[in-house]
């Protein structure tokens, strides 16, 4: 298919304008990036190393957060290099393969997130409203299912979305003022009246992200009145991790509701909106879920002690 739409297109490659023109700024900005490029890395694998290391963690929060930075590890990494390597090149190209390929990957990764965010919440519902069964209700069986149905849930929405854009005929301009190929401006390009395909394309991906944030919202709002009326130890440990998903949630779905379902949004905004979503939120959630979350912090300094007895003991 991806060769179909290239074959059918005189543009072969897309030029980025990319997220400054001011030379002054991009050093900064790539410091800044890169910093946080590797602190993401390094912060979401070390969530997965010790999940998966410490038999204390084998529980369905934590096996549900380790595919929430297998995620973010994607999320961060099929923007930020391609970005930070356009920084200092004054032509910045893309193929139009690489293109189609770099939107996939990322509604995709926005697909999964989503699904697993609300994994986490029901998660955490069943945890303070249901604690008798949490463990039959959040069995290995049911985990996994969750972690199925995010991937499939991510693969068949950019696929819709792809299905219908992929082999639109490009015959120049072939110009994106962003630093990443973004499904709207991509489709913009087209050499037919796409103004009905640019509606479907914003409908379906601002409904996805409304209606997510809808219920994660309301699945809080549910588990914080429960809490209120029946507080007890086992509640108040789990309510303790709430605050850290409110928080992710917030830090995912606020920017891309905003670039989605907000009409007169400018293109300066939505490039650093995009920026932030990008470089700064697949940090962050390691960082939340590391320091606001006692257990994970237990676990890694057990991890940690471990490794370095078996470097002693070698």
């Amino acid at each position: 298919m991806l060769m179909e739409g290239a074959n059918h297109s005189v543009v072969s490659e897309f030029v980025f304008l990319g997220l400054t023109n001011s030379w002054d700024i991009q050093p900064l900005v790539f410091v800044l990036s890169s910093m946080f490029y590797v602190a993401s890395i390094m912060g979401n694998s070390l969530i997965i190393f010790t999940v998966a290391s410490d038999p204390q963690l084998h529980s369905a929060m934590y096996f549900l957060l380790a595919n929430l930075s297998f995620i973010d590890l994607g999320a961060s990494t099929v923007i930020s290099p391609k970005m930070m390597y356009d920084l200092f090149r004054k032509r910045k190209v893309i193929s139009f393969r690489g293109c189609v390929i770099q939107i996939f990957s990322i509604h995709v990764i926005g697909g999964v997130e989503m699904v697993l965010l609300i994994a986490m919440a029901f998660d955490r519902f069943v945890a303070i409203c249901k604690p008798l069964h949490y463990l039959t209700i959040m069995s290995p069986r049911m985990c996994l299912s969750f972690v199925v149905t995010a991937w499939l849930v991510g693969l068949t929405h950019s696929l819709l979305q792809l299905a219908f854009v992929v082999n639109l005929p490009f015959c120049g301009p072939n110009v994106l003022d962003s630093f990443y190929c973004d499904l709207p401006r991509f489709i913009k390009l087209a050499c037919i009246d796409t103004r009905k395909l640019e509606f479907m394309v914003t409908a379906n991906s601002g409904f996805i992200s409304v209606g997510s944030f809808i219920i994660l919202i309301v699945s809080y709002i549910v588990i914080i009145v429960t809490v209120q009326k029946h507080s007890s130890s086992g509640s108040s440990k789990a309510l303790s991790t709430l605050s850290a998903h409110i928080s992710v949630v917030v830090l995912f779905f606020g920017p891309l509701i905003f670039v989605y379902t907000w009409p007169s949004s400018t293109i300066h905004l939505d490039k650093v909106l995009a920026f932030f979503d990008a470089v700064f939120t697949p940090f962050l959630n390691s960082v939340i879920y590391t320091f606001r979350n006692q257990e994970m912090k237990t676990a890694m300094k057990r991890v940690f002690r471990q490794l370095l007895s078996y470097r002693k003991i070698s």
